[in-house]
């Protein structure tokens, strides 16, 4: 059986890309499946989560997407958690889209990289930077789904038809098979009008794609951060852990969920957000 690959995407930075593939993987671990991360952000935020050092990494996802012949071995951190391994990145990462432009088949690096492990694991995530350039295209031609976050603020909503379109580009020129699991709604905050008016127009435009409960605004994601854990170490008891839980089970079972018995059209999004 080959790994689940899934792409935690979003163009905006501070939507909890980084948080969600950190969370979603430990617990998809700690449900016993194997699980690999990838690190494709320059910015290396989730390897520093994992409690590895990006600046004195002498090997990182940038070495493998530029060097065929390397062997992922050289790259894969293993054993961070049990059953949780990782392709960590490093400031290297930061010349890949000038470095990958010069490629040809660019936007099938990761695909090609990823391939020799896909039978090793159960579930793949790949940690994404907030930009839509080579790099994301790389993880969403690479990926059977993608997880879109999204945070509670107007601005945020209205450029989600930039990646909706994107999606809809991968789709039609280099991964056709390409499916949206879900968009994930974080930092609610139920007592904001702004939040609740936000979340009640993602569930219009989204619809059946929306997580519900969405993922609360807490200093405890905070917190976890800080001290390298993820959150169902540092506070079992969150509500947003019984989510990811849900999450995990969702990307693994064989059965189309509600989000995806609605895939036969990505998400749209109305006139005054496009």
């Amino acid at each position: 059986m080959k790994a689940q690959i899934l792409a935690v995407a979003n163009q905006k930075g501070g939507v909890g890309k980084t948080t969600t593939v950190f969370n979603v993987g430990a617990i998809a671990a700690e449900m016993g499946y194997r699980t690999l991360l990838v690190d494709l952000d320059p910015q290396a935020a989730l390897t520093a989560s994992l409690g590895l050092q990006p600046n004195r990494l002498s090997k990182s996802i940038y070495h493998l997407l530029l060097a065929k012949e390397l062997d992922p071995e050289q790259v894969l951190v293993r054993d961070i958690r049990p059953k949780l391994d990782a392709l960590p990145a490093n400031r290297d990462l930061v010349r890949s889209d000038v470095e990958l432009a010069q490629q040809i088949g660019r936007e099938y690096l990761l695909q090609e990289s990823l391939y020799p492990l896909r039978h090793e694991y159960d579930l793949i995530l790949i940690d994404n930077g907030p930009s839509l350039g080579v790099l994301t295209i790389n993880a969403l031609t690479a990926a059977d789904k993608v997880l879109i976050p999204l945070v509670c603020e107007y601005l945020a909503l209205r450029g989600m038809g930039m990646l909706i379109e994107i999606v809809r580009q991968v789709r039609d020129q280099t991964n056709p098979n390409l499916k949206i699991l879900g968009v994930l709604v974080n930092m609610y905050n139920p007592k904001s009008l702004h939040s609740r008016e936000v979340y009640e127009e993602a569930k219009r435009i989204f619809g059946p794609y929306v997580y519900e409960p969405p993922i609360p605004e807490s200093g405890r994601f905070a917190e976890a951060a800080a001290a390298q854990r993820p959150l169902a170490d540092y506070d079992p008891t969150h509500p947003a852990v019984e989510i990811y839980r849900k999450i995990v089970a969702q990307i693994m079972s064989s059965e189309q969920t509600a989000p995806e018995s609605h895939d036969e059209e990505a998400p749209h999004e109305p006139s005054h957000t496009e």
